[in-house]
Order: C-alpha cells, then structure tokens, then sequence
C-alpha cells in the first residue's frame, strides 16, 4: 500500500476506522490487527468503488464489514488470548485504551448486538440517518426508533442496571 493512498484515502477517516475496531475489540492487540486488517481490505478492494456512494461511506462499509468478519472468526476460535500490556511503539493508535471514561463508554457499546453497535458508532459520529443506513445496508426509515432505543439500552447499562 502506497503512503499515499493511506494518506490521502484512508487516513482522513482514520477516525471513524478507530472507533469501529475500538467497538468491537477488548484489548490493544486486537484493536491494532482489525485496523490493519481494515486498512488492508480498503487498499484492496479500491478498485471495486463505483462511486454510486461517497468514498467516506465506502470506506465506513468496509471497516464494519472487516470488523464483524473477524469478531465472528474470534468467536469460533476456541482460544481467546486477552493481552493486559499495551505496546508503545509510538503509532496514532497507541492510546485507543487508556482513557477511563470512554472505556466504560465502549465497554457498554459492546455490550450491544453487532449490529446496534455500528448504529451507534455512526451516530456518534454525526452521520445522518440515511448515512447510517446506506452503509449497514438497511431501511432508513428505522434507524431514528433504533437510535432511541440504543441510548435508552446504553443508559442502563452504564447506570448498572442491566449487564
């Protein structure tokens, strides 16, 4: 992969890549393999974009889509290794597990259903509602009423009355 592919189309989005692979990963290792791995599948499948959507929803498609394929591999895999350690090797990544607050946030958002996940990843991201639906690939007319209801979920999670 070329730097500047990376820096001129992945690297701008690098937020929202993040925040996905910090959705549904537990621990820095993870987290570090999904962002590489999502980077990897944008890299390789740039030439399939027909530009019938934005580029950014392109690239949200298949960060989601990287992360949920490896999550359903980690499942099946009857070995879970859960590293403590955080490595410091100086990448812009390094620190996606050291602020407390958001971790008791993330920990709640997975917590959620796959699914509910990307939705409120993408909303918190301030993605419109036909956004978010255009890149899980489902009916917008739904995602307001789902949206309501994750918060409602995420605020008793977070408030301990439900696990």
């Amino acid at each position: 992969m070329s730097s500047d592919f990376y820096n001129i189309s992945i690297l701008p989005f690098s937020g929202i890549i993040i925040k996905l692979c910090r959705a549904y990963t537990n621990s820095q290792e993870d987290f570090e393999d999904y962002y590489q791995e999502v980077c990897l599948q944008i890299w390789r499948s740039k030439d399939n974009f027909r530009e019938k959507s934005e580029w950014s929803t392109w690239v949200y498609r298949i960060s989601l889509n990287v992360c949920l394929t490896l999550l359903k591999k980690k499942k099946n895999n009857s070995q879970h290794f859960v590293s403590d350690t955080l490595p410091s090797d100086g990448s812009e990544y390094n620190n996606a597990f050291t602020d407390e607050s958001l971790n008791l946030l993330y920990d709640a958002i997975r917590k959620l259903s796959e699914i509910d996940r990307a939705i409120i990843m993408l909303y918190l991201e301030e993605k419109s509602y036909q956004e978010i639906g255009d890149i899980i690939g489902t009916n917008t007319n739904n995602i307001g009423v789902r949206v309501a209801r994750i918060k409602i979920r995420l605020k008793k999670i977070l408030d301990g009355k439900i696990n």
